[in-house]
């Protein structure tokens, strides 16, 4: 992987996918959105609500063409924020999910045996036996037949490299969870990100014509290495705060009662924040597991979020069971007071 050639230049080698070789991550300016407002407003359109953090850091990757590392809890919108940034690119979303053990041939490509071996069967029954005369010359072409793009399967990192050819509309590369891959995995991501490119050493380099814009997650599980971040512009996304998550609910739960909504967002704050209610979660809920709250109470018809209803619906918001039972002895407290503090305001 990476921009050096295979020796000998092979079928292929060097050839751009489809065009001409890409800036690396110091960037080329790419057209789009004026300015973060101006993104902001078409992320609205998607109903994705951007803070202006989230906006700008979005803004200035599409305009530096540089990878955007988002980092924070989980469920605090970083892979929506992807989604709608392709579909206000209106470019497709190739989205790698990272877990422990990801390797190259899963991120990058394959090759299809199974089509491998039929070709190889058919062109041995239809081809001279390799010591006949002129069977060198066809156990050459066979060798180099089982090698044809069409055998290879390509993963997401090479299908992002090959989507898209206009620069106002890039595709967007979505490598998700970054922090669940390993460490060697980081370092085969470095080389990516630095020059777009990957060597298939049976056909040569292969090159994006236009970069795809490349956004990865970490739900912080585990620190990501320096050096994979200082090849991104990097964004920290908190929860967002009280008004922005009422917003929020409402503009993806429309049927749910306004005073559910503000009822909801405002518990979710005080099991965030430890003070004054001294709940400490192990798994605070995020602003996905807010909207889910708010369709289970929604759905079961529940006209106000009273002891009753918040303890049937917990399952909806909370995913640990010693959460579970540290908030079933305290419903009391999560549903009296003020909203709380909230942190910055964060984009969903």
């Amino acid at each position: 992987m990476g921009a050096s050639e295979a020796a000998g230049r092979p079928r292929g080698a060097g050839v751009p996918a489809p065009g001409a070789s890409p800036a690396g991550t110091g960037g080329t300016a790419r057209p789009g959105p004026a300015d973060p407002a101006a993104l902001a407003g078409l992320l609205d359109a998607q109903d994705y609500l951007a803070d202006d953090g989230a906006a700008t850091a979005c803004f200035l990757a599409l305009r530096m063409g540089r990878p955007l590392f988002l980092e924070g809890d989980a469920g605090v919108g970083k892979t929506e924020l992807a989604k709608a940034l392709a579909a206000v690119l209106g470019s497709p979303l190739i989205r790698l999910q990272c877990y422990e053990g990801i390797d190259a041939s899963q991120a990058l490509y394959d090759w299809d045996h199974p089509r491998q071996l039929l070709h190889l069967r058919a062109a041995q029954a239809a081809a001279p036996e390799a010591g006949a005369p002129g069977g060198r010359i066809a156990a050459d072409e066979l060798e180099a037949g089982l090698y044809d793009r069409r055998y290879l399967l390509a993963r997401p990192l090479l299908q992002a490299l090959e989507a898209a050819v206009d620069p106002a509309r890039p595709a967007v590369l979505l490598i998700d969870e970054i922090d669940r891959a390993d460490d060697e995995f980081e370092a085969f991501l470095l080389e990516f990100l630095s020059d777009f490119a990957i060597t298939v050493p049976e056909l040569g380099t292969v090159r994006a014509q236009v970069p795809p814009l490349t956004v990865l997650t970490s739900n912080r599980t585990r620190e990501v290495h320096d050096a994979l971040k200082r090849r991104c512009l990097y964004h920290w996304m908190p929860h967002p705060s009280f008004e922005r998550e009422v917003a929020i609910i409402r503009r993806r739960r429309p049927e749910a009662p306004e005073h559910l909504v503000r009822a909801v967002a405002a518990a979710a704050q005080r099991l965030r924040d430890p003070e004054p209610t001294g709940f400490d979660l192990l798994k605070p809920p995020g602003v996905a597991e807010t909207i889910d709250w708010t369709a289970a109470l929604a759905a079961l018809g529940a006209p106000a979020l009273t002891p009753d209803a918040a303890a049937r619906t917990l399952g909806a918001v909370l995913k640990h069971r010693d959460d579970h039972e540290a908030v079933r002895a305290r419903l009391d407290a999560l549903l009296d007071g003020r909203p709380g503090r909230g942190a910055a305001e964060a984009p969903r």
